[in-house]
């Protein structure tokens, strides 16, 4: 072969090996671009009640161990967290507080992902509910379903006539804002097991016959909740499943949402620590993260 082309060969080889020896000893050029995930929603978000507390912003009763924050250091995402305690599907689009912006704010249109738990302070349902059926519970020394009774369907109609479309409207704000993120509406996990237990009455304060009625609503919220999700794009997590068994009525290191009475959290019939991680990791496995 002759000198010059002799030289073209082993100076090609000699690159070549040189890339291959790079390419073992350095990191890839390319890394993964970390998500931008704003957490908007309620209490059920915020994990209020859960330590530590974000200081950050003390009306809001939010914690740094919510499911947010979960998802967030298992990801590695860039976390906006405005998640806030008592908020309704209005305050999305409204100030909650003086010095609080409305929630869809911390949407934008390079939002990747946003997470959110909503509806179940409309109308009052969850407070108005548990409040209603567990003063009825002591009156009636649990017996009967002297809730029911007296409210039948009351708390579903309002969920139909007011919750859903306020539903749909809080979640095409948040569209509007960030029409190419992926956009998931968590469920409620089970206040109350389906069927009534006893043993619960003395922590949960609710006639046999209306904890199955309690039980109820919540399904039915969560079913609006899924159809407005579904209306709007968003992917909706459904925790009918995966948190039976986990409800306000079991042990400690069992459930996931801590009692009316005798409870772990400073607020009553929320997720405590165990409970967020679940949502998280629920969350997380429907979405395919981590």
């Amino acid at each position: 072969m002759p000198m010059p082309a002799l030289r073209r060969v082993l100076t090609a080889t000699s690159a070549a090996v040189g890339a291959l020896v790079l390419g073992l000893t350095t990191a890839p050029a390319q890394a993964t671009t970390p998500l931008n995930y704003a957490a908007l929603g309620d209490s059920y978000s915020a994990a209020s009640g859960v330590l530590p507390v974000d200081l950050s912003s003390p009306l809001c009763l939010r914690s740094t161990a919510n499911y947010p924050h979960v998802i967030a250091s298992r990801t590695a995402a860039r976390l906006t967290d405005v998640t806030c305690g008592a908020a309704q599907t209005k305050d999305f689009t409204q100030a909650q507080y003086p010095g609080v912006a409305p929630q869809a704010d911390a949407v934008t249109a390079d939002t990747d992902l946003v997470t959110l738990t909503i509806g179940g302070n409309d109308n009052g349902t969850f407070i108005n509910a548990v409040l209603a059926c567990g003063t009825a519970g002591v009156l009636s020394g649990g017996k009967g379903s002297p809730c029911k009774d007296k409210y039948g369907t009351i708390f579903d109609d309002q969920i139909d006539a007011d919750t859903y479309p306020a539903l749909k409207a809080a979640l095409g704000s948040v569209r509007t804002k960030a029409p190419r993120a992926r956009v998931a509406v968590l469920g409620y996990p089970w206040i109350t097991p389906a069927t009534a237990d006893p043993s619960c009455f003395a922590r949960l304060p609710v006639a046999t016959g209306d904890v199955p009625f309690l039980h109820s609503i919540q399904a039915h919220l969560n079913i609006v909740v899924r159809r407005a999700a579904e209306e709007t794009g968003a992917t909706y997590v459904d925790f009918s499943t995966v948190s039976a068994g986990h409800d306000a009525c079991q042990a400690v290191g069992t459930r996931w949402i801590e009692p009316l009475l005798f409870g772990q959290n400073i607020v009553p019939v929320h997720p405590n620590a165990l409970g967020e991680r679940s949502m998280a990791e629920h969350t997380m496995s429907v979405l395919g993260l981590g």
